[in-house]
């Protein structure tokens, strides 16, 4: 039997009080209310009492809202989530169009999406960074804790407040850090490379470079690069138990007697600026032998008609040869070589090394083609000539050739003229010719020039620039040289926190029209993130010459979103192919010698409160982050 069915209508009798008139009276209305209310069916009831209740919760928060602005004494204004370095009373950049909120999930993005779309990798990208609260900070809206991470909401997304890259906002001005902080976060970088580290040893020990999310490795040389580059970032870090695991490993497994073709300029910043650099730190005479053999075995590129090297060495037969498809090399490569040459003559008292890198220079410092000091990118190897004239850049293929002007003049005593010269006519082109700003928000920015065309282009290579010009401040150049440096030093970091990982790609184009949006594109092809070191290097520099603590904060900020979207749990981290998507930036399963070598060590260094660890008036750095001295008087 079905019960019987209700009545799905309602009739209602307005009557008045023995009158047929209207009566508004409260205990009627009450009366006539409370009438309506039985006469209704217990689900039409419910369903009136569920919608009120949602009805209640959404507007909960705004009600609260609401009253707080009022407390505050600030009624119609809604209370923004800001970085500690942003002022609130500036505007924010332009909304990005496809921006990104951090996911209130279990774990980062990363590792949602890692595990649907690598399940067969079993990898899971997580972040242990430990970063201990500052003494008496307040608990601030939009951060979210991880595992142990603290991390800005905002870090993660493309929209940066305009207060963030204008002088006198709090961005550039000083910030205090607790000791404690800091200290925990040079232990954050500890524990960075020991992860990294084992990556290697379980995975890739004695090979060039892993491959942490197939738990594997490639080879470059197959020489242990990614060992050799790393030696001296563990003495500095004062990991020396895995100091003397790669030291015991040098000892008995490296041998440069191998029938295998090495590139001229990265195998001397890696590995003899490294094992040169391990000497120096250790004393010990086995990293100085190793060097002295290794750079023996490069010499024969240096036997080309022109003295100008070429490009690949087989350091088993003795020979050397260009590239297969040109007799060019870059002149960034023949001009960043002559740190650690010079350096292997002083130690051995054997000249032809410094000899053989001096003639490069001399020839290079007398070229035509040159534009206000600026260089092409090539070089011929059989005349000796500038090629593909016309084309200038501070990115890749000539940004060290600029860097190691300053840092020979600084490592020679600042006795060799020419380079000094050569150093600061440069640095006026740089300003004449490729220095513009961007629109809407003015970031000075370092572009490049093709025929007379200007490109608003700048690889993250260039970010080397601003630690380069503070080196020379320190070192007696025009103060003007460190005003370029902050201004530049700003926007390599905004090329890291406007993007949605809070991590930099490898090029960004920068908008110069009025009426742009923003400041920074960045191309589809160009999205990747290498763990390369350039920003980070810079703002050490930054940090020791003035001590403005944002430069830390800015470092601490980078590492965290390395730890947050590069690290792989097995052990390693890996570079990604694209910085915009947080959910999925799409690792490439490789690991740079250059993020144990040079990355980790500049933040370490940065984290570090002894200005003689590293003493940048006895040290000078090669290009690979292997400090080497600053030769002693001889007056």
């Amino acid at each position: 039997m079905h019960p019987p069915s209700r009545q799905d209508y309602i009739s209602i009798s307005f009557a008045g009080q023995g009158s047929g008139s209207y009566n508004n009276s409260k205990q009627w209305r009450r009366q006539s209310c409370w009438r309506k209310w039985k006469q209704l069916s217990r689900l039409q009831r419910s369903l009136i009492l569920v919608l009120l209740f949602i009805c209640g919760i959404a507007s909960y928060p705004a009600v609260t809202e609401q009253l707080r602005g009022l407390t505050d004494g600030h009624p119609d204004t809604e209370r923004p989530v800001l970085p500690e370095a942003v002022k609130q009373d500036q505007p924010p950049l332009p909304e990005p169009t496809s921006q990104r909120k951090l996911s209130n999930k279990r774990g980062p993005p990363v590792l949602e999406n890692r595990q649907k779309k690598e399940s067969a990798l079993n990898t899971v990208v997580e972040d242990k960074a430990s970063d201990g609260k500052k003494e008496g900070e307040e608990e601030e809206e939009g951060v979210i804790n991880w595992r142990g991470a603290v991390i800005n909401a905002d870090q993660a997304s493309e929209g940066t407040k305009n207060g963030e890259n204008k002088e006198g906002s709090p961005a550039n001005q000083k910030v205090q850090l607790s000791v404690e902080s800091v200290a925990n976060w040079r232990k954050a970088v500890q524990e960075a490379f020991r992860h990294a580290w084992k990556g290697y040893k379980d995975f890739a020990w004695g090979h060039d470079e892993l491959r942490p999310l197939s738990k594997s490795y490639s080879e470059w040389f197959g020489l242990g690069l990614t060992l050799i580059d790393a030696l001296d970032t563990m003495w500095i870090l004062g990991l020396k138990e895995e100091f003397e695991e790669a030291k015991t490993w040098v000892a008995a497994e490296l041998t440069f007697n191998k029938n295998v073709d090495v590139n001229l300029f990265e195998s001397t910043i890696r590995i003899l600026g490294g094992l040169l650099s391990t000497y120096h730190l250790t004393g010990d005479t086995l990293f100085l032998d190793k060097a002295k053999d290794i750079g023996s075995r490069l010499m024969p590129a240096f036997n080309t008609p022109s003295k100008i090297p070429y490009s690949d060495v087989n350091i088993g037969k003795g020979t050397a040869h260009p590239p297969r498809w040109t007799s060019d090399s870059t002149v960034a490569e023949v001009t960043s070589i002559q740190l650690e040459f010079r350096e292997l003559t002083r130690l051995t008292q054997e000249p032809q090394y410094q000899a053989a890198v001096a003639e490069v220079m001399k020839q290079v410092h007398k070229l035509d083609g040159k534009l206000d000091g600026l260089v092409p990118m090539f070089i011929n190897t059989n005349n000796g000539q500038f090629t593909h004239q016309g084309i200038y850049t501070l990115g890749a293929r000539a940004d060290s050739y600029y860097e190691y002007l300053l840092k020979q003049w600084i490592q020679g005593g600042k006795k060799e003229n020419e380079l000094l010269e050569d150093y600061l006519q440069a640095i006026e082109g740089v300003k004449k010719n490729l220095l513009q700003r961007s629109s809407p928000n003015g970031l000075t920015f370092v572009g490049e020039l093709s025929h007379g065309q200007f490109s608003p282009k700048m690889d993250h290579l260039v970010c080397f620039l601003p630690g380069t010009l503070a080196l020379g401040a320190h070192n007696g150049l025009p103060a003007d040289h460190m005003d370029l440096a902050k201004q530049l030093m700003e926007t390599c970091y905004q090329m890291y926190i406007q993007m949605e990982t809070g991590l930099s790609p490898e090029i960004v184009h920068f908008n110069m029209h009025q009426g742009s949006t923003r400041d920074i594109e960045v191309k589809l092809a160009d999205r990747h993130n290498l763990l390369r070191p350039e920003t980070v290097e810079s703002l050490f520099y930054l940090y020791r010459f003035t001590k403005d603590q944002k430069y830390r904060e800015w470092g601490w900020k980078i590492l965290q979103n390395f730890n947050k979207y590069t690290k792989v749990s097995s052990g390693g981290y890996t570079s990604i192919n694209n910085v915009r998507d947080p959910d999925y930036p799409s690792p490439r399963d490789k690991m740079e010698s250059f993020f144990l070598g040079e990355t980790l060590k500049y933040l370490y260094l940065l984290f570090s409160d002894d200005p003689n660890l590293i003493s940048l008036d006895q040290y000078v750095f090669n290009t690979e982050a292997h400090p080497l001295p600053i030769w002693p008087s001889t007056e």
